[in-house]
């Protein structure tokens, strides 16, 4: 489904992103995890055209996205959750959730998944009418997955959905991203938490300055000596 192939990204003549390849393939969950300044946020950022990279592909069904527009990468059925929710603070829960079906012309069908939203996430409803910079943490989370989803992606791209959550608003969000996986869209995951992304991914690849240093099953990179002396404290 997705393909990324000998990606280099550069800020001005930093090289952030060092000429790394690697796949989503369809239904599965795959998470980059890696420490701060590895370069997780730069790949999301350039697969989702926010970003045009030095030279590489990025192959979404064997198109090309790389100079795809952003607004027509949505169209091509991937959206992203950004760090840090960045809801529209200003507006409404219910128009942030419009915004995100903003390039869909299917009226009903727009319609309907505002119903799965608010039936995914009941807390967006009770708050509809409420302007989203007035939510928690939690739920601003919850309305920038909602928002997403409302795009109708094939493929959704989630960087850092557990920063600064709660432990038990952490295991709710990553139950969500199971569910949403398991009803057919395919996730790639970015995230500081390894211990609970290695525990929900099919396949995992570990970024370190700029380049992917091991890959495998997440359960294969959770049992991995290196990795859990780097990223799960043992």
């Amino acid at each position: 489904m997705l393909k990324i192939e000998n990606l280099v990204v550069k800020y001005g003549m930093i090289e952030a992103i060092k000429g790394i390849s690697f796949e989503v393939r369809d239904g599965e969950i795959v998470t980059l995890i890696g420490a701060n300044g590895a370069g997780k946020t730069t790949t999301m950022h350039t697969i989702s055209g926010l970003l045009k990279p030095e030279s590489g592909s990025i192959l979404l069904d064997g198109e090309d996205l790389v100079k795809i527009p952003s607004h027509k990468i949505v169209e091509r059925g991937l959206a992203q959750v950004p760090e840090r929710r960045r809801v529209f603070a200003n507006q409404t829960v219910e128009e942030n959730l419009s915004l995100g079906a903003y390039t869909r012309k299917d009226k009903e069908g727009v319609e309907e998944d505002l119903k799965n939203v608010f039936a995914r996430f009941p807390r967006l409803e009770e708050r509809r009418k409420q302007l989203a910079g007035t939510l928690s943490g939690g739920e601003q989370q919850m309305l920038a997955m909602g928002r997403a989803l409302m795009a109708k992606p094939k493929i959704l791209l989630m960087d850092e959905p557990s920063m600064g959550l709660s432990p038990l608003l952490v295991k709710e969000i990553f139950r969500i991203i199971e569910e949403i996986n398991k009803q057919g869209t395919t996730i790639l995951l970015v995230e500081q938490n390894a211990k609970m992304a290695l525990g929900i991914a099919d396949r995992a690849y570990v970024l370190e300055t700029g380049k992917i240093t091991l890959e495998g099953t997440g359960e294969e990179l959770a049992n991995d000596t290196r990795v859990q002396q780097a990223y799960l404290g043992g």
